[in-house]
């Protein structure tokens, strides 16, 4: 089977991020999705985030498991580190490449089959153990790579291609999320690029378990009239609750507000997430609150895009609560990782 190579030829006058690099620069593989894929959109926004970030791309880890949205990490910063997991177990691959380095920057993505049906435990464990990373979730409703069967996030009511209505109650991400303790969670739309962008980079810079539900439609097999999850269907029902903008730390940039309320919460690092809040009555720092609205609209018909809850996740965090060395392990000399059998005798006491 032949390759097709992406042509690597950029003008000379792209724009460069503080490393010198354009965004070019961050592109991967070329895609073999189907045309016009939302998940394709959602390699554009992970490159342009990545490229915002003056990310370098030795720091960068990309995961995955099975299905579709699993091959988006090939299309993205080719020069990142990568593993394509087994269906469903990329969560626990990336907590322990985290726990043997904190210095890198992971990232998972994921669909919504591979996260909330075989990968559904692995998920809420992640969650549970607050991975300090960033976890996508390209939700389009369907298997695609199986031809078009209901996936767990399937609403009830919407239609398959055939024509066979779904019966069955679906997982919502940003609810389980939520009810798990995640300290940041989002919704996104793949078309909706402005929003989505910001969204990845303050995911990225959260100390804690970042995950975003990002409504991605299928193209092949689930864009028609009767689909919950379609193109159109998405566009005239997706409610922007809270709008954010990234900014990152030692960068003063102008943002252009229309009117409305603004807050900025400040993470870990030093960088902002700035919001604007659409509906007055709307406090993305009251979990309890977010998930009342979700449900809510979710009742409606309607899905809640933008920054649903922020909280500080930095006491909480994996290597916060097992008080891990700060030193990558592969750093660390053989004998600090193999204190010998003394040391292992001491410690196998304890368990008797």
């Amino acid at each position: 089977m032949t390759s097709i190579v992406k042509p690597r030829i950029a003008h000379p006058s792209l724009p460069k991020n503080e490393l010198g690099m354009t965004r070019r620069q961050y592109e991967g593989a070329m895609s073999t999705l189907c045309a016009g894929c939302g998940h394709d959109s959602v390699t554009a926004a992970l490159v342009e985030a990545c490229w915002g970030l003056s990310l370098r791309p030795e720091q960068l880890v990309k995961l995955s498991g099975i299905g579709c949205s699993s091959k988006t990490t090939a299309y993205f910063v080719g020069g990142a580190h990568g593993f394509n997991g087994v269906h469903g177990r990329m969560p626990s691959v990336a907590t322990g490449a985290n726990a043997a380095n904190r210095e890198l920057v992971y990232v998972g993505v994921s669909g919504d089959g591979d996260s909330l049906s075989i990968g559904l435990g692995q998920l809420a464990h992640a969650i549970r153990r607050n991975v300090n990373m960033l976890y996508i979730i390209e939700n389009n409703g369907v298997y695609g790579l199986t031809k078009g069967q209901f996936s767990a996030s399937a609403d009830v009511g919407t239609k398959s291609k055939k024509g066979d209505a779904n019966t069955q109650t679906p997982v919502d991400p940003v609810l389980l999320a939520l009810t798990l303790g995640a300290t940041f969670v989002a919704r996104s739309f793949s078309g909706d690029k402005r929003q989505l962008v910001p969204l990845i980079q303050a995911g990225m810079r959260h100390q804690g378990f970042a995950i975003i539900d990002v409504l991605s439609p299928c193209v092949t097999f689930n864009d028609h009239e009767g689909s919950t999850k379609s193109y159109a269907f998405t566009r005239e029902h997706y409610h922007p609750a809270v709008e954010a903008d990234f900014v990152p730390r030692a960068a003063e940039i102008a943002v252009d507000y229309a009117e409305g309320a603004s807050t900025v919460v400040d993470l870990h690092d030093g960088s902002r997430v700035r919001l604007r809040k659409l509906d007055p009555d709307y406090d993305p720092s009251d979990r309890a609150a977010a998930y009342a609205y979700i449900e809510r609209r979710l009742r409606d018909g309607e899905y809640v895009t933008g920054l649903i809850h922020v909280g500080d996740g930095a006491a909480s965090e994996l290597h916060a609560v097992n008080q891990t060395s700060t030193t990558p392990l592969n750093r660390l000399p053989y004998e600090a990782l193999s204190p010998g059998p003394e040391a292992l005798g001491r410690l196998m006491a304890r368990f008797r």
